[in-house]
């Protein structure tokens, strides 16, 4: 069963990236998602490697492990990988599906694209990003 549009808009709006995105534009967000099935045992991120994609997780259950070690386990509604969209640097963690999931896959050519097409995005994600940046730097 493939999601509505609302849910999907539900999902991408808790995407801290996207937090600053009104309905309209997380909608033109959501015309770039593509919803794959995935099965169990699946690598969806390699820690190290090249990013090129950010997944939010529908339904199912990943472990995320980061220098070798577990760290974390996400269910529906998380999300990783949304560094890749603005960032060349290698992925921090490796993400394997525990179970079936169903994944939102944004691709970093088609974000791009919206970026360059629509300048009130861009710069609510380059706000958020500053802000991002600002906390990291205080603490």
């Amino acid at each position: 069963m493939r999601l509505r549009k609302n849910a999907k808009l539900e999902l991408l709006r808790t995407v801290p990236l996207f937090a600053g995105c009104s309905k309209r534009e997380l909608g033109e967000i959501a015309t770039l998602a593509d919803e794959l099935a995935l099965p169990d045992g699946t690598t969806l991120i390699q820690e190290g490697r090249r990013g090129y994609e950010f997944f939010a997780l529908v339904d199912g259950e990943v472990e995320v492990k980061a220098k070798g070690r577990k760290s974390t386990r996400l269910e529906g509604g998380s999300f990783f990988g949304e560094m890749a969209l603005v960032s060349s640097l290698p992925r921090n963690a490796t993400v394997t599906a525990l179970t079936p999931v169903r994944v939102l896959i944004v691709h970093e050519s088609g974000f791009r694209r919206l970026m360059r097409d629509s300048p009130q995005i861009q710069l609510k994600v380059l706000r958020t990003l500053a802000d991002r940046a600002a906390e990291n730097a205080l603490h």
